[in-house]
Formats: C-alpha cells, sequence, structure tokens
C-alpha cells in the first residue's frame, strides 16, 4: 500500500489500519472505510409484476413493500423503508442526517428534492484547520461536536411528501416505530461495523451508552435490539411533522447535547435558531440525453449527477455495447471519461446558494465531445487531467479542493403500481456518523465534506469551503432513466463516498449499453478512476481487467470498494430488481 500521509490516523484494528482521510488521499486509503468490507453474496435476480422496492435491508424492504400493499406511492415507501433503516442501520443513515430524492413520473416529470445538511451560521472557512494552518486529521475533526450539521433528512421527507404522498404522514412511522419499541433482530452489518471497530466507536461515550449498552458490548448478530428513544423520537415526528425537530423538543434536545460536547472554545454547533432556519428544497433536476435515453440526477450541491451525465456523454462518442464488458477497451474508456468528469467536480460545484455552478455548460454535448476527443482510445492518460473550461461560465474562478467524503451512505430504489419512481440516496456521512447520539438518532458529521482547507493554488477560493448555512458538496447519485416514450424505465444508485460517481455510472452502462440485467450489473468488479490511478476491485473476478489495463498504461491499484447499489429495472416483462453482492440488500415486490 502508498505510504500514508502526515498526521494519519492509525487505529490498532486490522480492518482500519491505513485508513486515512486527510488530503493528500491515496485511492486505495481513500476508499478502506468506514465501513468494513464485507466480502460477496450470491444474489439472484428479484423480480415483480406490480411494484417493487430494493434497499439495504430485507427489514426496510418489507417495510415500503407494506406501504406499496396499503396503497401507499413509491414516496411513501421509500420514506418508510428509511425511517427502518435508520434503525436497523444506523452506521449508514438515519434522521440525523440527510440525503437525496429524485422523484420521476411516467409523461416524464421529474423532481428532486434536497435534505443536505447545513453549517451553523457561525461557521467559518477555517473550522477544520489547526492553529499553524494545516488541516485538521479527520478523526479531531470530529471531536467537540465540530463535524455536526443541521439535519435536513425528516424535513426533505415531508417535502416529498406532502407533493407525491398518499398515505397519511404518521402511518409511514409506524413500522420502524413497531421494530424500535418491541425490538429486531441486530443486523449482520451493524454488529459488523460494531465489532470490528469497537475500539474506536466505543471511546465515544453515547455510543457507548447505546450501541454498546453501557459497556456490556455490541449485540450478537440476531439477538433482539430496542432503541426505545428513537421510537419516541419518532412518535414526535409522526404527530407533529419536521417542526418537532426543527422548531420543538427533538431539536431542543439536539442542540442541548452538542453545546454540552462543544468543549471550552465555544465551537459554534447548530443553534436553535439553525435548526429552525432549516429549509429542504425542491430543484431542478439535472437531465441530458444519453443514447437513446434521457437521464436525470440530482443538481449541486451534488456533484454527482453532473458526474454521472459527464461520463455517459463522453462515452456516448464511442460504441460501448459493441466493445462489450469482457474486453479492456471499453473498461478504459470508462476510466478515461471518469478522470475527466472527477476534475471538473474537484474545481466547479459547490453550494449554488454561494458558487455560480456552470451546470449547463458542464453537460453541454458539445462541450464533452470535446472532453471525449482528448481521450486516447488505446493509451491511458499519465497523471491527471485539468478541468475543462465549459462554456457559460459565470462568476470568479475557484481552486481545486480536496476532502475526505466517507462512503457511509445508503441508497433505495423504488417503483409502484402507477409507475411512480424514486431514487433516494441517505447519509450520516462516517460509520455512525459523529458518533454522537440524541433522540436516539446518530448525527451526522457531514461537515467533515467541506474542503478542511479553504484556499488553493494561487490564493484562489475552493468552492466548496466551509461557511454559514452552506452544504456540503455531496457525491450522492441518485440517477433515474426514462425512455423515449418518457417513462421512467430504471431508478439506481449508491453509497461509497466519491466512488458513489463511478460506481452508477458503471452500472449504469452495464444495463444501457451492455444489455446487461440489474443483478448482473451490479455483481460486475468495481473500476474507479478519481483523475488519478485506475482502481479495480479487489478479487479474482478484476485480476485479468486489472492486466489489461496496465498493458494500456494504466497505473492500477487494487482495493476493496464497498459499494451499496440498489436498482430496479422496468421491462416488457415487469420489474427486475438488483442488490449489491457486497452488502446485505434486499429486493421485494408484488
Amino acid at each position: 500500500m502508498t505510504d500514508l500521509p502526515a498526521r494519519c490516523f492509525r487505529p490498532a484494528l486490522p480492518l482500519l489500519l491505513g485508513f486515512c482521510l486527510l488530503a493528500p488521499f491515496t485511492a486505495a486509503a481513500q476508499f478502506s472505510g468506514p465501513e468494513p468490507a464485507t466480502g460477496r453474496k450470491e444474489r439472484t435476480l428479484s423480480t415483480a409484476g406490480q411494484h417493487m422496492v430494493a434497499a439495504a435491508n430485507s427489514l426496510a424492504a418489507e417495510a415500503g413493500r407494506e406501504m406499496l400493499r396499503q396503497g401507499g406511492s413509491a414516496v411513501d415507501a421509500a420514506i418508510a423503508a428509511e425511517l427502518v433503516l435508520g434503525l436497523v442501520e444506523p452506521q449508514s443513515s438515519g434522521l440525523g442526517g440527510g440525503g437525496f430524492m429524485v422523484v420521476a413520473a411516467p409523461g416524464g416529470e421529474v423532481t428532486t428534492y434536497d435534505g443536505r445538511e447545513t453549517a451553523p451560521a457561525a461557521t467559518s472557512p477555517g473550522r477544520f484547520l489547526l492553529p499553524d494552518g494545516q488541516p485538521m486529521p479527520f478523526f479531531e475533526a470530529l471531536d467537540n461536536a465540530r463535524a455536526v450539521g443541521v439535519p435536513g433528512l425528516a424535513a426533505m421527507m415531508k417535502l416529498a411528501h406532502d407533493r407525491h404522498g398518499r398515505l397519511p404522514w404518521a402511518d409511514l412511522f409506524q413500522p420502524a416505530i413497531r421494530l424500535a419499541e418491541e425490538g429486531f433482530p441486530a443486523q449482520p452489518r451493524m454488529v459488523e461495523v460494531l465489532t470490528s471497530w469497537r475500539h474506536l466507536l466505543e471511546t465515544r461515550p453515547d455510543m457507548r451508552a447505546t450501541y454498546y449498552r453501557n459497556g456490556a458490548g455490541p449485540p450478537a448478530i440476531g439477538e433482539m435490539f430496542r432503541n426505545p428513544a428513537l421510537a419516541e423520537t419518532m412518535r414526535r415526528l409522526a404527530a407533529d411533522g419536521p417542526q418537532a425537530m426543527h422548531e420543538g423538543a427533538i431539536g431542543q434536545e439536539i442542540v442541548r447535547h452538542l453545546r454540552s460536547l462543544a468543549g471550552p472554545d465555544g465551537l459554534a454547533t447548530p443553534t436553535e435558531q439553525d435548526l429552525a432556519q432549516y429549509r429542504a428544497l425542491e430543484r431542478d433536476a439535472v437531465c441530458a440525453p444519453y443514447r437513446q435515453w434521457q437521464v436525470c440526477g440530482m443538481a449541486p450541491p451534488s456533484a454527482g449527477g453532473i458526474a454521472v451525465l459527464q461520463i455517459l456523454g463522453m462515452l456516448e462518442a464511442f460504441p460501448m455495447a459493441e466493445l462489450g464488458a469482457d474486453g479492456p477497451a471499453a473498461w478504459h474508456l470508462f476510466a478515461e471519461a471518469s478522470r475527466r468528469a472527477y476534475a471538473d467536480r474537484e474545481v466547479f460545484v459547490g453550494d449554488p446558494a454561494f458558487v455560480k455552478v456552470p451546470v449547463r455548460g458542464l453537460i453541454d454535448p458539445g462541450y464533452l465531445a470535446g472532453r471525449a476527443a482528448d481521450i486516447e482510445p488505446a493509451q491511458a492518460t499519465r497523471g491527471t487531467v485539468p478541468a475543462g473550461d465549459p462554456p457559460w461560465r459565470e462568476g470568479r474562478a475557484y481552486a481545486p479542493g480536496s476532502e475526505p467524503d466517507v462512503p457511509s451512505t445508503t441508497h433505495l430504489s423504488v417503483v409502484d403500481g402507477d409507475g411512480l419512481t424514486v431514487a433516494m440516496t441517505n447519509s450520516v456521512e462516517f460509520a455512525f456518523g459523529s458518533g454522537i447520539v440524541a433522540g436516539g438518532m446518530v448525527l451526522n458529521n457531514e461537515l467533515t465534506d467541506f474542503a478542511f482547507v479553504p484556499t488553493g493554488a494561487g490564493g484562489l477560493p475552493v468552492a466548496n469551503a466551509p461557511a454559514g448555512g452552506k452544504r456540503p458538496r455531496s457525491s450522492m447519485a441518485p440517477m433515474v432513466v426514462f425512455d423515449a416514450q418518457g417513462r421512467p424505465v430504471l431508478t439506481i444508485g449508491s453509497p461509497g463516498g466519491t466512488a458513489i460517481i463511478a460506481f452508477v455510472a458503471q452500472a449504469m452502462v452495464a444495463i444501457l449499453d451492455w444489455g446487461m440485467d440489474p443483478q448482473a450489473a451490479l455483481d460486475l468488479p468495481h473500476l474507479v478512476n478519481r483523475n488519478g490511478s485506475t482502481v479495480v476491485e479487489a478479487g479474482a473476478e478484476g485480476d485479468a481487467l486489472a492486466e489489461a489495463l496496465r498493458a494500456l498504461g494504466h497505473e492500477v491499484e487494487r482495493a476493496d470498494l464497498n459499494s451499496g447499489l440498489h436498482a430496479i429495472l422496468v421491462t416488457p416483462d415487469g420489474l427486475q430488481g438488483g442488490v449489491d453482492p457486497r452488502r446485505d440488500g434486499a429486493a421485494l415486490g408484488d
């Protein structure tokens, strides 16, 4: 493994050995956490004729299907499933975090919802700098509640429900409340993280009290686990809506607890006013054609939608279907397109309330054709490529920035009986977020998604620098694909930090160009190039590909790539669901 940079945190646990989250990052180091890889499990394609939910846990997928069976919409099912995920998969998402939702309807209508966390109003650009001006080590950035942003998930889900829901809001909480009160069998992935990383996570007092049961240790797999505090929080949200968090007792508890952890330096943590001023937002989707399809995703502050569309737009210049998945040529082109999309991501994308993001220019077909023309079909680019010069740029110039963007996230996909389609990705950032628990909720550490160093070369500002009220850039990429008749035919997304972009784009190429069913596409070994070395997933499945890419000049690294893709494809014969073999998901339908 490449040597780790200075100030790298080196825990004693084998699974964390070499895990460092401070720029400069090596590809292998960045992809080795924060949740341990669980290996691969054999999966089979799921099918249904009417509706389907694909999520990271079978209990969550069942909760979503329960809503669909009651006549609920895809949005109702997505909300119920996510509420259960926050209970049974708290290391990845929950009400103390945020997320993005893409909702697509037959006829081509698509709406997106932004529930990304915001920084406290008193946040300064140097929030993650040491007194000497150097960036903090990642784990120091978690101290004193420094990384906790204002949660946005509940507000986002309510905003989407107000427009697309069919069942009463309170009904959506019942499966999760029931499991939290009565208990659920402790799930393998939750137990694995708690056990493998105990010496790291148990140092957080809230984690010790809640998930290590006041020193009794983590539950065994299958042992009944209850979270009555979270049940009470959900009961309040079910009755009063998100205002219970943003203007009521839940928010007051969060603020009091964070203030008690802020330390003697008076660090700015979210206040009552920060919570009250939070708004989930409805945004226009970012859409572009890809061959005969129309592909739509999230606009900024997510970089995911733009970057996936850029990769696809560049690949449109090449006969990807003819090249196929069996040889290295298509994979090489994918790596080169990815390299250029990631270069643009680092320079141009941030919170659009603070940064003029040239969205139109970044996905312009002419601009992407020019970027594609720079790709050598039989030779890898050496080193890095610079960001491009998209048309219709406005505002000031920005320097490239870098941030940890660790991949503790979840994704779920839903299609209901009327064809309404949801792609929803949610996160708390690190495994169990900040390690802080309030109201039974794991609170996020999403502010570490900001660039730790707010200025770049030549003193230019970084687009993703911290600021009060700002939403950190994300790589989450919930995507929906429409056919030529305007019908949504594919919903897909993944966790994985900055690698989300590559995970999602690769799976879309496999389904749309190579004609694979969703399960076959998700079973493929991963390839990620973030404008540097080309990382090919560890394991025998990627051995031949890695060698072939080396022959084309790629600097190849091998690493566990811990995705969590979930996809549903609409076919003339019904619905096909795929779940990532690297996690414990399920696709359930009728």
